[in-house]
């Protein structure tokens, strides 16, 4: 019968006719078992007759590769009515190299098995080679990427908000940290700068790079009422940055539509960011004179439009 690799080891009869009882010898070599002798675990495993009793192994005799010793030499006359060899419990030798064949491992050794169908729990464990030796590994060793990054639906994350990304650099340099980045919507409103009025709502949109955010608004077709002083777009989703040598951010857009704009003489009309508030102010720039804010209106139909870029600490 062929096998693969060699004869499987379970159960192993051993001719004697090789054996002679020698007097003052207690130590023979089992000629038919060959190097296959050295696959079997323990003593235990043969069955040895002498003179027609079985022999107790370890306390009769022993062995120790193809040889076999009795606790004491034998005499002329003695015979050895047999030696059976128990092999290994399920014992099927190693299989060659050569036996081992793609064919033989075919899809089905895991496309036939459960799909685990969620993330792996932290005990549970990998093969990976280790210089050439496989070694197993817990999930948890691996799971968090580079220093504490992991996955969500295949977004990275980091374990600390704090973190970010170096950008242009291959050292850790704290001006190229890209560590936020946000967008969203904000409600802004119209109100007077001594006494707020209606306060009408607009919509709003935001993006923020690391301190830099990017704002939009729109009013559309609203009422001013009971406000005084000058027109603010306030409740801006992030803190104006109060460094003196910025003051905020200038030069944003804005439009209006059915707006009172007091009669004043105007070159251009400007949006402005100023430090450490949360609302926006239209200045207007004049020839040969300082610049002034808006006045609110209060009247029905108004249109406000813009948007601005400003620097913030949050």
């Amino acid at each position: 019968m062929a096998y693969i690799g060699k004869s499987p080891i379970i159960g192993n009869f051993v001719k004697l006719d090789a054996i002679t009882a020698v007097n003052g010898q207690a130590a023979y070599t089992m000629q038919n078992g060959g190097a296959n002798f050295t696959d079997y675990e323990t003593v235990n495993q043969f069955l040895v007759s002498l003179n027609g009793t079985i022999q107790a192994p370890t306390d009769s005799f022993t062995v120790s590769g193809s040889t076999l010793t009795f606790a004491s030499n034998l005499s002329t006359g003695d015979v050895i009515d047999f030696i059976i060899v128990f092999g290994n419990s399920l014992s099927a030798g190693t299989p060659t190299d050569g036996t081992v064949t793609a064919a033989k491992l075919n899809n089905d050794i895991i496309s036939g098995q459960t799909a685990l169908g969620a993330e792996p729990a932290d005990t549970d464990e990998f093969l990976v080679s280790d210089a050439g030796t496989i070694k197993r590994v817990d999930y948890s060793y691996i799971k968090g990427g580079v220093d504490g990054w992991s996955s969500n639906s295949g977004n990275l994350l980091p374990a600390d908000a704090s973190k970010g990304i170096y950008l242009g650099v291959n050292s850790a340099t704290a001006a190229n940290l890209l560590n936020d980045y946000e967008e969203g919507t904000w409600t802004p409103k119209l109100e007077g700068s001594s006494t707020s009025g209606s306060s009408p709502t607009g919509n709003g949109r935001y993006t923020k790079i690391g301190n830099l955010v990017h704002i939009d608004f729109s009013f559309v077709n609203k009422t001013i009422s009971g406000a005084v002083g000058d027109l603010r777009i306030k409740e801006l989703p992030f803190t104006i940055s109060g460094a003196d040598s910025v003051r905020g951010s200038f030069g944003g857009n804005v439009r209006f539509y059915n707006y009172d704009l007091d009669g004043n003489t105007y070159y251009q009309l400007t949006l402005v960011a100023d430090q450490n508030t949360t609302y926006l102010v239209v200045t207007q720039t004049r020839d040969h004179g300082t610049w002034d804010t808006l006045g609110v209106d209060n009247d029905s139909g108004l249109y406000v439009e813009g948007g601005i870029t400003y620097t913030t600490t949050a």
